[in-house]
């Protein structure tokens, strides 16, 4: 396989070729949504950024097996094991089964990946459909000595392990008291965590099961440990998240898992960097936490926003306003544009071979930790250049969209009014009789009303501006 794909590794914090544990094929683990709520644009931004590494695999060959969790009980509302479970808040709160809740958002989140054209996983997995696994796991950690118990539950000893916070470069000793946790005077160290919490009052829980420490629920890490390595084996190669997940839940994941086998848990991790206003990370309490489906409700394709993010690479902030979505939407629409033209009229008398060097660009630009910034100005090069010829320039875009995930050659259905339709014709029939003064101000009318006019073998078509 010709490629050369390099990827920044968290852990070691270099970039590294990539090269699979078995030639030709890839296991990645995503983490996937806390369903409990609606996803935000900030959430999305990394979850496009493991979509674009994922497609850039499919193009450079690879068979992908991807695997996705959806988190559906054990996340407390402190990342520290502290605090009310998510789910029981949510479901308490709207007076639903936390069932019902958590397959609601569920689903609206696949529904807001489908907007935005990320690829599905081939894998999804529930917290709550893996109990056992989970359980199993803790046991293994058990018989190993790596855990103790509490009056609220079983804690994964980070002392017992000596490279613990490797991925997040942790100084264990110099940690200060309540950074990583509120301390409890039963754990014994500051960066221990919780593998099983005990149910405070039985049966006032939905969601809390047998184990042989008594009845409760998973803590939050455990569950991706247990499903990862179930779907992808003890070792796998890629795994992806925010980076907000790197100094605790990542970094427990690599504890609890290579303390229990004894092995290298994962090859590569990727990091996405926030989404931020005014250089901050969107919060409630800094704002911006916008959905996709309120995005639609200002007028934008959930597309704008993934073009958007396309223009930063993955690993750098991007700062989010609605002036610049503006920017984004209208490059996109201008981008679009051209393409659809060049596709309706293949303009352009060049010829096929001079595509060549826009392929490799591209192939360069995204193997070299999915420089998507600098594959899209291949793109643009590639739609000025005279020399390509029509049909070579869309066999081409072909590609590349297979990458960007844009519908660059995908036709939107535009309700065009009547008025518009006729001032349309009209210009039509000016250009065949030559008076193109009047058919530039017919032109100019149709643009007042917020549509242009594309002239095709055929005759015009008209689109949204």
């Amino acid at each position: 396989m010709n490629m050369v794909l390099k990827l920044y590794n968290t852990l070691g914090r270099k970039k590294q070729v990539f090269k699979p544990i078995k030639d030709g094929e890839v296991g990645m683990y995503n983490c996937g949504p806390t369903a409990y709520w609606f996803a935000h644009i900030g959430n999305f931004r990394t979850y496009l950024f493991s979509d674009i590494l994922m497609r850039i695999l499919i193009y450079e060959g690879f068979k992908v097996k991807q695997v996705m969790n959806v988190t559906d009980v054990g996340h407390l509302t402190s990342d520290a094991d502290e605090g009310e479970d998510k789910i029981e808040k949510e479901a308490a709160k709207e007076g639903k089964r936390a069932e019902d809740i958590t397959n609601f958002y569920w689903k609206a989140f696949r529904e807001d990946m489908k907007k935005l054209n990320i690829l599905e996983p081939s894998i999804w997995c529930k917290a709550t459909d893996h109990i056992k696994e989970q359980i199993e796991l803790i046991q293994i950690l058990e018989e190993k000595g790596f855990v103790y118990q509490t009056s609220d539950g079983i804690y994964f000893d980070t002392s017992k392990l000596k490279d613990y916070g490797k991925l997040a470069l942790l100084d264990k000793e110099n940690l200060k008291a309540g950074a990583r946790v509120d301390l409890r005077e039963e754990k014994k160290n500051k960066t221990d965590f919780a593998l099983w919490k005990f149910s405070e009052e039985p049966g006032k829980r939905q969601q809390e099961w047998k184990s042989p420490w008594g009845l409760g629920f998973p803590g939050w890490h455990i569950e991706c440990s247990a499903m990862s390595m179930k779907y992808l084996g003890e070792t796998f190669d890629l795994h992806t998240g925010g980076i907000d997940h790197i100094p605790i839940h990542h970094t427990n994941e690599i504890a609890q898992s290579e303390a229990a086998t004894g092995k290298k848990f994962v090859n590569y991790w990727l990091h996405g960097a926030f989404l931020t206003i005014k250089g901050e990370k969107v919060s409630k309490s800094k704002g911006g936490l916008y959905t996709i489906s309120e995005l639609q409700e200002l007028g934008y394709n959930p597309l704008h926003y993934r073009y958007m993010c396309l223009l930063t690479h993955y690993r750098s902030s991007l700062e989010f306003s609605l002036e610049n979505l503006n920017a984004a939407k209208n490059g996109y629409e201008g981008l679009k544009n051209k393409i659809l033209n060049i596709s309706e009229n293949h303009l352009g008398a060049g010829k096929s071979s001079d595509g060549e060097k826009y392929i490799s660009d591209f192939k360069k630009a995204i193997e070299e930790d999915l420089n998507m910034p600098k594959a899209i100005q291949v793109l643009q090069k590639l739609l000025k250049d005279e020399k390509v010829s029509g049909k070579a320039k869309i066999s081409i875009i072909e590609k590349m969209d297979s990458v960007f995930g844009l519908d660059l050659l995908k036709k939107e259905k535009v309700h065009v009014p009547e008025e518009v339709r006729k001032l349309a014709e009209e210009r039509w029939q000016a250009k065949k009789i030559k008076n193109f003064k009047l058919a530039d101000e017919l032109r100019d009318k149709v643009k007042a009303l917020g549509f242009v006019i594309n002239d095709t073998i055929e005759g015009w078509e008209v689109r949204k501006a």
